[in-house]
């Protein structure tokens, strides 16, 4: 489940935005960051894009988020690291350093869309994994992919890297899915939903169990908006038996096909690809934990079989941010 806000100040990163083709995009990140850990907020407000400026609310609220951070965390002391990465529709630039008064390392996140726009920003104390005691469990439920065709996996993995799902105790070992066509998750019209690839795809049981929880009738939320006071969305919760619960998330609405106390079979198509919940684009939200009930319990790995990662078949495995998966014919 998409959960951009974290940390001392954070503002959304909004999707839908095709990647510019920058010369030296690391170079134009260290800029920005430069510029507004010296206070040259104007500049950063004038590169926004409208949606981001009304993300920050006002230039003085920009000013207020430089003047706490200054006062809370000191002065930047160290970089320890910098990297620009691709994440679907963007290009991110992330910056560790230390600070004077703080005692851990902040991490500052720009976020440019394909006009070189600041699309997204946010500072925060550098994310840790959760602690897990289930480092080396082996999922007992047998899981088939809950999609069919080729999908990208924008989140997944167990480190923070690759999954920023993982500093959450119930969502550690989570995945996010989407479907990328030509480098982009939509096509034509990015505040359409149905612009993107893999809106309205069909949705289904990893495994073979009963339904626990079906929720339908939330609305799919516009792009740029959210509902992070049902931050699943229309949502199916199956029990795979052996405390093994899996959380389908983000479904369209109207589309839930199951109601509690189904048994649904492996492939099995229980909704559609949907916005609904705390979401910043059309995905789908998988996660196993040891309780039925988002919120409680611990998140378990989800080791899915017969499926090809970037073209290799997989026996056995955990996807991972920036693979291509479907399953293996």
């Amino acid at each position: 489940m998409t959960q951009r806000n974290l940390g001392i100040a954070a503002v959304l990163a909004l999707a839908g935005m095709s990647v510019a083709a920058q010369a030296d995009p690391l170079s134009a990140g260290q800029r920005m960051a430069e510029r507004f850990l010296q206070g040259d907020v104007d500049a950063i407000w004038s590169a926004s894009t409208p949606e981001m400026q009304q993300a920050f609310g006002s230039v003085g609220n920009l000013a207020a988020l430089h003047d706490d951070l200054l006062a809370d965390f000191g002065a930047e002391d160290t970089i320890l690291s910098e990297r620009m990465d691709a994440q679907a529709d963007h290009d991110v630039y992330t910056r560790v350093s230390r600070w004077t008064q703080a005692p851990a390392p902040l991490e500052l996140v720009i976020a440019f869309d394909g006009a070189d726009r600041i699309a997204g920003f946010f500072i925060r104390p550098r994310p840790v994994a959760a602690p897990s005691r289930f480092l080396d469990y082996q999922t007992k439920a047998t899981l088939r992919l809950p999609v069919d065709g080729e999908w990208f996996v924008y989140w997944g993995g167990r480190d923070i890297q690759d999954n920023y799902h993982a500093v959450d105790v119930g969502q550690r070992f989570a995945l996010d899915l989407l479907v990328m066509r030509d480098g982009q998750s939509h096509s034509g019209d990015p505040s359409r939903l149905e612009s993107y690839h893999c809106w309205g795809r069909p949705i289904l049981a990893p495994a073979g169990g009963v339904v626990l929880r079906a929720v339908d009738g939330l609305p799919d939320q516009p792009i740029g908006a959210s509902d992070p006071e049902n931050p699943a969305g229309n949502h199916i919760v199956i029990d795979f038996g052996n405390d093994e619960y899996g959380f389908l998330a983000h479904l369209r609405q109207g589309s839930v096909r199951v109601a509690r106390g189904d048994a649904v079979a492996a492939g099995q198509e229980i909704g559609l690809c949907g916005n609904s919940g705390n979401t910043s684009e059309p995905h789908l939200h998988f996660h196993m934990q040891t309780s039925p009930r988002l919120g409680q319990g611990e998140g378990l790995p989800a080791q899915f079989t017969n499926y090809q990662a970037n073209g290799t078949p997989v026996n056995r495995g955990e996807p991972r941010k920036g693979q291509s998966i479907q399953p293996a014919e």
